[in-house]
Order: structure tokens, then C-alpha cells, then sequence
């Protein structure tokens, strides 16, 4: 039997049967739940950038220090992180004629929030000091380590110096330089009471101080 008359004598089933099975798959893949699409970055995040710690917590870029002593503008100045005490020293207009810089590191680094004091000749650091040396400052008259800060020389010290003194402003500071002009160097420390405004307590809280 050819195709052709196979064809003619059962079209009809097979075309019902072909409808059927259509009908099947059509049914089974509408019913079939659809599957989940993935998406890719299509969520846009509310959170801010998580930043890196190791760069938040680098050192500063600059250093803040206090240049104290024998220079000619002490205070306080900002210089680059790795700047070092001539650096500093420069940044104060320089040194006095009786500055002893032998004492001096000039090489050494400098960090944040310290000071640097440069010694005039023949004057006594306090123990654990070094000339030049940038110590942590933890108050007006201590040092980092329970030190006493070094004292300032009333017979050198310009008014700026003095002004650093606690107790001791612009107008003390004026009265201390102008009796230094017209009687000369103190020679110790009690001396300070013929000053106008500089009594007997004033004059003992200044005593951890100050030097002659």
C-alpha cells in the first residue's frame, strides 16, 4: 500500500489524532509555572561605598608642632608629614645667637602634636627632654611622659614665650621685658615680685615654670 492511499483511507484519524497530541503539549506547557528570570544588576544599592580602612586610618598628611626656645618666632606651625626639626626650626625664623645647637637634631622626624625645643647655651634640660626633640605635649607645662615641660628663661624669653606662660598675658608679659630694660637680667626668680601685678602667690605658681 503506498503512502499516498494510506493517506486517503486514514487522514482523518491521524489528523484527529495530531490534534490531540497538540492539544496535550499545548495544554502542558501553558499550565507549566514560568521560570524565574534571573536579573543582573538591576538592583541599585542605597548603602553608601564601604570605604577602605587602610586609607582612613593613614597618617596625616601634615603635622602640627610647637617650636619652643631659643628661636626667634616660637608657636605653633603646620608643616608636611615628613618634615624634620631644622624644617621646623626654619618655619620659626631661625635660632638665637645663643642658641646651642649642638644639642640640636636636625635630622629628626617630626609628629603630630609635639613640641620642639631649641636650648640656648649653658641651660639645663629637664630630665628626659632632648634638645630638638619633638615631645608629646599632653598639657601647658607637662610633657607626654610625666616630664616637667622646659621652663622659660625670663632673661631670654621674647614676649611670645612669656605670653605661654600660664598666669602670664600680654600686659604681664610688657611689665616683665620693660623692667628687664630698665634694671637688667633677673637674677632669680623672687625678683619677679618688684614687677607691678606680680605678688607673692603669683610669683610661687610661676616658680615650676619660669628659669633665670
Amino acid at each position: 500500500m503506498q503512502w499516498q492511499e494510506f493517506w486517503e483511507l486514514h487522514r482523518k484519524t491521524i489528523l484527529i489524532v495530531l490534534g490531540g497530541v497538540a492539544l496535550l503539549i499545548g495544554g502542558w506547557l501553558y499550565s507549566r509555572p514560568a521560570p524565574a528570570n534571573p536579573t543582573f544588576a538591576t538592583a541599585v544599592s542605597t548603602k553608601p561605598a564601604a570605604v577602605d580602612k587602610s586609607k582612613a586610618e593613614t597618617s596625616p598628611a601634615k603635622v602640627c608642632v610647637d617650636v619652643k626656645g631659643a628661636v626667634n618666632r616660637p608657636g605653633v606651625y603646620t608643616l608636611g608629614k615628613n618634615a624634620r626639626v631644622q624644617e621646623a626650626i626654619a618655619a620659626a625664623g631661625g635660632v638665637h645667637t645663643d642658641a646651642d645647637m649642638r644639642q640640636v637634631n636636625l635630622a629628626k622626624q617630626l609628629q603630630d602634636q609635639q613640641v620642639v625645643y631649641v636650648p640656648a647655651q649653658g641651660e639645663q634640660l629637664p630630665g628626659g627632654l632632648t634638645a630638638g626633640m619633638a615631645a608629646d605635649q599632653t598639657g601647658p607645662s607637662t610633657t607626654a611622659g610625666g616630664q616637667d615641660a622646659p621652663k622659660i628663661n625670663l632673661n631670654q624669653a621674647s614676649k611670645e614665650e612669656l605670653c605661654q606662660i600660664n598666669g602670664i598675658g600680654d600686659k604681664k608679659a610688657d611689665m616683665i621685658i620693660q623692667y628687664r630694660q630698665q634694671h637688667g637680667p633677673f637674677k632669680s626668680i623672687d625678683e619677679l615680685k618688684n614687677v607691678d601685678g606680680f605678688g607673692d602667690k603669683t610669683v610661687a605658681k610661676l616658680k615650676d615654670q619660669v628659669a633665670v
